[in-house]
């Protein structure tokens, strides 16, 4: 299956200042308005960070709940010829979620790469310096090369919780100072997106949510995720197969849950979809609301997945006969049945009725232009949510 993700994802416009408004001094604004970065540094010997991110209490790794790991063999190996040739790492940047317990800004693949290597998950290759040491795992490395990488080290550079800003008229948190720091550290490597930044910075229930409802059957069904049918005890399992999918390896699948959840709520339709995302996934919820949250997702997915037997949110195939599933209408269609929810018995009675105009409108040139989200402006995002609403809404 071909599917078509336009996640909209652009940068919000600069703000103009109101004409006549004084400029500030840059003394005094810097007086009022800048924030104090609190932070250590450790170095840490490569043994000693596979045990913290093993027993999982002090340093937290779960891949499925941050970035996806994406670093290939040969850069894991890469890296750890790098260790071996005293070549200098980058230090890892973590943050403290609670007293005593961190989690990781920039360098998981990093990491993730030490902590494998070490418990035997795979062996050297493609070394371009230390060819000899291909095919060699760490268990059965000799003992002058087990010395100098368990002597080996890397540093890591911990913002702190003290971290604070002075009171502003908009005070800025603690996530502003770690969205900030990130957009600085993310320039080299694989750049990360914006919804593995959303991850990284937004732990807690909500993102929880995010995380199980990517699992739900019928939503990896309809996007052609590999399905969660495995049960591996060992929490940093990424399968093998799912790892490949697109959607998955850039958290595209996180995404596309927020985006309903970011757009049901009319007030915040405004901005760029990067900002409405932003927003939305700052959300604070309790157990309790997010196990609504989930039914109510749920609940709507499964409608429409039956409504349109099976096959929603598509569009007309492509040249190649391919079919494509679009991002546009499934957050539109989410979001419209939402509203809709009252008379969703009255929907399915019509439902053959509301199969026909949807074949209309997708293959209306007009109205395709709509329900795609070409723009993806907060006007365009409105315009295709009124759609769905008459598509849906019995006669």
């Amino acid at each position: 299956m071909s599917i078509e993700i336009e996640m909209g994802e652009v940068e919000d416009e600069q703000e103009v200042p109101p004409a006549g408004v004084k400029e500030q001094d840059p003394d005094e604004f810097f007086s009022k308005n800048a924030f104090r970065i609190v932070y250590q540094t450790n170095n840490f010997f490569l043994p000693q960070l596979r045990d913290l991110i093993e027993k999982g209490e002090i340093l937290n790794l779960r891949p499925e709940y941050q970035r996806r790991l994406r670093w290939t063999t040969s850069q894991k190996s890469k890296l750890i010829e790098s260790f071996l040739l005293n070549i200098p790492v980058p230090p890892v940047f973590l943050y403290e979620s609670d007293a005593a317990r961190y989690e990781v800004m920039d360098g998981q693949q990093r990491l993730n790469a030490v902590r494998e290597f070490i418990a035997g998950d795979f062996a050297l290759t493609a070394l371009p310096v230390l060819k000899p040491l291909n095919g060699l795992r760490y268990s059965k490395c000799p003992p002058r090369i087990k010395r100098a990488l368990d002597r080996a080290s890397i540093s890591a550079i911990v913002l702190l919780l003290e971290s604070e800003t002075k009171k502003t008229q908009e005070q800025i948190t603690l996530t502003d100072i770690r969205r900030f720091i990130f957009d600085r550290l993310n320039t080299g490597g694989i750049k990360l997106n914006p919804q593995e930044i959303r991850n990284a910075l937004n732990t807690g229930d909500f993102n929880k949510v995010i995380i199980d409802l990517t699992r739900f059957r019928l939503f990896t069904k309809v996007f052609d995720i590999p399905p969660y049918i495995e049960s591996d005890p060992n929490e940093y399992y990424e399968n093998p197969q799912r790892q490949k999918n697109i959607l998955y390896s850039t958290m595209g699948d996180c995404q596309l849950v927020l985006r309903y959840f970011a757009l049901r709520d009319e007030n915040n339709i405004r901005g760029s979809m990067k900002s409405m995302l932003d927003r939305a996934m700052e959300l604070k919820i309790t157990g309790n609301e997010g196990e609504a949250l989930k039914q109510d997702f749920i609940d709507r997915f499964t409608f429409l997945h039956d409504l349109f037997e099976g096959r929603p949110f598509l569009l007309p195939p492509d040249d190649k006969g391919h079919v494509r599933v679009s991002a546009a209408i499934y957050d539109a269609a989410m979001v419209a049945i939402n509203d809709l929810w009252a008379i969703r018995d009255e929907i399915s009675n019509d439902a053959a009725q509301v199969r026909i105009r949807m074949s209309e409108a997708v293959a209306d040139p007009a109205r395709i232009i709509v329900l795609t989200g070409q723009g993806n402006t907060a006007k365009a995002v409105k315009e295709r949510i009124a759609l769905l609403r008459e598509i849906l809404r019995p006669e």
